[in-house]
């Protein structure tokens, strides 16, 4: 790979930023092992644990809260309405433990990419990578937009009401009230000094778990996106390759690079698996059940309440899609490279090329892909089971919900 960087060539840096920058917010730092700073990586890691802490303490109250809430049957629908905010932060926890069980694979499969990123504008240009930046980024944008809305309108819908209610329009009282259901083992709204120190806690506690959910997401995002760039340069190359008879060492020489090349990306997937698989598993068990309970609150409550689900339901299937969108991109980006050696004028090449070629075109038949445990590659086709199996849930739910 090349050596010299082009300053106005687009670093692997440059891709990550967004996940580095909100993974530190919470004291999450990917590149700790780079650090030169050891009392700044270690107040950071103070931080996160911490944080972390608080948050699964929180989880605790609203499971407690869950569960008290299903012994009586009017108080049901409290217990649909915390159950997605209960998935949603499992999910969140799981991810941030499955990068921490992971984090050797994790700091291999990043500096693999950054070792392969291309270093100058002109092999960037060939390898289209402005076209595959701009897609990451509107993903990116959108993505993150209704994560953290939808972690802000929960966190800060009940201050701002109370706010306006008794400063704007003469209310008597200001209403203390929490944007998430929890149970506390104290009266969290005794006095103004206890439910403030409460209502920021739990804050924190929502906005970690947004970043957490978010920016494993978003890495997921960039590391597809860099070898799905890898595949496409492969193809590229395979398909722009002359094949001329006469020149029959430069041949083989030529795809016994591409053979390595692509042996490599095939690896990086590999990793991306053993970083993701079961984190992946989890999240989509769990997508159908919120997916489920959130469809609920939207069709049983109030137009406010309707508001705010209805981001959280957004972000939901937002996030699905993300990742089987990447699934299915990497998918057809890992079959192009067999389509791409096919179209080659191989037969104007020697025996010893085409059996290589051959050989090429059998590994690339067999995908690449995202492969959680028990389930099928994720692909569009899983997007679609997981709604549907969302749907058959809601209906369910409405029905036995009607019938009582």
């Amino acid at each position: 790979m090349e050596k010299a960087v082009d300053n106005s060539a687009r670093t692997f840096m440059d891709m990550m930023r967004m996940p580095v920058l909100f993974y530190r917010s919470i004291g999450e730092d990917i590149y700790a092992h780079r650090s030169t700073n050891p009392l700044k990586s270690l107040l950071l890691k103070i931080y996160l644990y911490a944080g972390f802490i608080n948050f699964n303490l929180l989880v605790i109250g609203e499971l407690v809260f869950f569960y008290n809430s299903l012994q009586d049957f009017d108080t049901i629908r409290l217990a649909i309405a915390v159950a997605p905010c209960i998935g949603f932060s499992l999910v969140a926890d799981f991810k941030q433990v499955a990068m921490v069980n992971g984090r050797k694979t994790m700091i291999m499969l990043l500096d693999d990419l950054e070792d392969m990123h291309p270093k100058t504008l002109e092999k960037q240009k060939e390898y289209k990578l402005s076209d595959f930046e701009k897609t990451m980024k509107r993903v990116i944008n959108i993505f993150t937009f209704l994560c953290l809305a939808y972690t802000t309108t929960f966190s800060f819908d009940p201050a701002i009401k109370a706010s306006v209610k008794f400063n704007l329009l003469g209310y008597d009282t200001f209403d203390r009230n929490f944007g998430f259901l929890i149970w506390f083992p104290f009266d969290a709204t005794s006095s103004n000094w206890v439910y403030w120190i409460m209502y920021w806690d739990i804050a924190h506690g929502a906005y970690l778990a947004g970043i957490a959910f978010l920016c494993a997401d978003l890495l997921l995002v960039v590391v597809i996106t860099q070898i799905c760039m890898h595949f496409n340069y492969i193809s590229m190359r395979l398909e722009q390759h002359p094949c001329k008879s006469e020149e029959d060492r430069e041949n083989i020489e030529f795809l016994i690079g591409i053979i390595r090349y692509h042996d490599k990306c095939l690896k990086l997937c590999e990793s991306v698996n053993d970083l993701y698989s079961f984190s992946l598993l989890l999240n989509f068990l769990m997508a159908s059940m919120q997916i489920c309970f959130i469809a609920f609150q939207v069709t049983e409550s109030t137009v406010e309440v309707i508001i705010i689900y209805c981001i959280f339901l957004m972000t939901s299937l937002v996030q699905v899609f993300l990742v089987c969108y990447y699934g299915d991109t990497l998918i057809a980006a890992s079959l192009r490279v067999g389509d791409a050696a096919y179209n080659q004028k191989w037969f104007q090449c020697s025996k010893s090329y085409c059996s290589m070629l051959k050989l090429l075109i059998l590994r690339s038949q067999k995908q690449a892909s995202i492969r959680p445990p028990t389930l099928p590659p994720i692909s569009l086709v899983t997007y679609m089971k997981v709604i549907s199996m969302s749907y058959q849930f809601f209906a369910l739910l409405r029905t036995t919900y009607s019938v009582n």
